[in-house]
């Protein structure tokens, strides 16, 4: 099973509307790591790491996001490592702060 971290950024309405609560909770519930935080353009960034077909599935997710959610646009990319460590260490999937 390949292991993957992945950037992605999403576009719509989608602050406000629990976009962040509803990503870390789909992350955890699909064991993956990773962080997810608003940016002060309006979208919400991410980044998801785990096996492949698992990260994948969340990215899919993501393009629907929960009910009150918007999304216009996701937009998905290779990540790194240190990118990853971004998120608080005691957690396994971090809320940041907006960027």
């Amino acid at each position: 099973m390949a292991i993957v971290i992945r950037h992605v950024i999403v576009t719509g309405r989608v602050q406000g509307v629990g976009y962040r609560a509803w990503t870390g909770d789909q992350a955890i519930m699909l064991g993956l790591h990773g962080w997810v935080r608003n940016r002060r353009d309006g979208s919400v960034e991410a980044v998801f790491a785990g096996p492949a077909e698992l990260v994948a599935e969340l990215i899919e997710a993501c393009h629907r996001g929960p009910p009150p959610a918007r999304v216009d646009n996701v937009v998905a990319s290779d990540a790194t490592a240190d990118m990853l460590a971004l998120r608080d260490p005691r957690e396994t999937f971090s809320q940041l702060s907006t960027i």
